[in-house]
């Protein structure tokens, strides 16, 4: 688009009281936002409020500079890094995904590698909604990141929040399974934030932020230099689920950000998974809510798939030894495939405390204490708060 009709769907979108709902029934009538702003306050009634028409009359504060701002940033992008554009309605671009909902955003801003920012980098694309908890256990974030990369290497592109814990986790492991992909014509992971594109937050997913508009798409409707204000991380739940044929909880408590994200995905017709966990940790109480609620439960990534009627994941590339590739974590094929000692055996997969270990195994505390360093230094258990340890490795 060329500067005047960036500019008029910026105004469209800053004007105060005019939401999507009346943005979408002003362009039905009138057809694109230069148009709406050539009407009178009479014309503009027959859709909105008189407020709502006095407020389309008058122009934004803010609107001259965010144009500025706004095109600038479109002309400046780097030739050999990631593409940018501003994604509105009236694009061909547009997700269709997203117009079958009930509140799609006015406009997008869009970040990503060139040939999919030019290529519809929505269109006809297999999205799955993969998130959870800000502080999951280490078993969560682990089966997260295995999840999220068998499934892209099924062919689906991982959508979720770029936030801390199972967000991260889950475009990490999007972004390993995109090795396994022989087509690159679409997106290993697809970030949607609830900032402006022009910031990260978290500040500690950058370095994620960067791997992920080489391999993926950034996303966000709001507007440059929009700050991480709590209200917009809700509200742009709908847009992770509304992407999506389906959304994925995989920890959560039960007032976990991410059941609004389970609930808008089921009020908008998608599928709903949930991975069940431990009864003793509140991670887990909102999957099992979710599961009772008719969630679909999930054990492995082949659920997923047989559910969407997907064909299954092909199985991961080994790294090569003559390119030095290594695995993500050094201790996940380690984790997968543990010796069944003992102890193991007892812990099984749910948080434990050493003194439960000690009446279960007849080992004494400073055996089992020894034990317990050996098998988390080799990746086969964490260590949790409050003095718990997990087994890992059955994802």
């Amino acid at each position: 688009m060329d500067r005047d009709e960036l500019a008029a769907w910026l105004r469209l979108s800053l004007t105060e009281g005019v939401g999507n709902g009346a943005a979408r029934r002003l362009l039905a009538r009138f057809g694109m936002p230069q148009t709406i702003f050539l009407q009178g306050e009479h014309a503009l009634q027959e859709c909105v409020t008189p407020l709502q028409a006095r407020a389309l009359r008058a122009q934004p504060a803010a609107w001259e500079t965010l144009v500025d701002t706004t095109w600038q940033w479109l002309e400046g992008a780097e030739p050999s890094g990631p593409a940018r554009a501003v994604v509105t309605l009236g694009d061909t671009r547009y997700p269709q995904p997203l117009l079958d909902t009930e509140d799609p955003p006015l406009l997008m801003y869009v970040m990503g590698p060139a040939r999919l920012v030019a290529q519809a980098p929505f269109s006809g694309q297999r999205c799955l909604a993969v998130v959870g908890s800000r502080n999951p256990t280490a078993q969560g974030a682990e089966s997260a990141r295995l999840l999220a990369r068998s499934l892209r290497s099924a062919g689906l592109t991982i959508v979720s929040g770029l936030a801390l814990g199972v967000d991260a986790a889950a475009h990490e492991g999007a972004l390993e399974g995109g090795a396994d992909v022989s087509s690159q014509d679409s997106p290993d992971t697809i970030a949607v934030v609830g900032t402006g594109l022009d910031r990260v937050y978290p500040r500690k997913n950058l370095d994620l932020a960067h791997r992920i508009a080489s391999h993926g798409l950034l996303v966000s409707e709001y507007p440059l230099g929009t700050p991480p204000l709590a209200g917009n991380f809700p509200k742009r739940n709908r847009i992770i689920s509304g992407l999506s044929q389906g959304t994925l909880v995989v920890e959560a408590a039960l007032a976990s950000g991410s059941l609004i994200t389970a609930r808008m995905a089921a009020e908008q017709g998608r599928e709903v998974f949930a991975i069940p966990g431990s009864i003793h940790a509140p991670q887990s109480r909102g999957c099992h809510a979710l599961i009772r609620q008719g969630a679909k439960l999930v054990e492995s990534a082949q659920d997923v798939l047989e559910e969407l009627r997907l064909p299954p994941a092909p199985a991961p590339l080994a790294p090569s030894a003559a390119d030095g590739a290594q695995p993500h974590h050094s201790s996940s094929s380690a984790a997968q495939h543990p010796p069944e000692t003992p102890l193991l055996q007892a812990l099984g997969f749910d948080p434990m405390g050493v003194d439960a270990l000690v009446a279960r195994t007849g080992i004494d505390a400073a055996s089992l204490q020894v034990e317990l360093l050996e098998l988390e230094l080799a990746g086969h258990v964490a260590r949790l708060p409050g003095g718990l340890y997990q087994r890992l490795g059955r994802a």
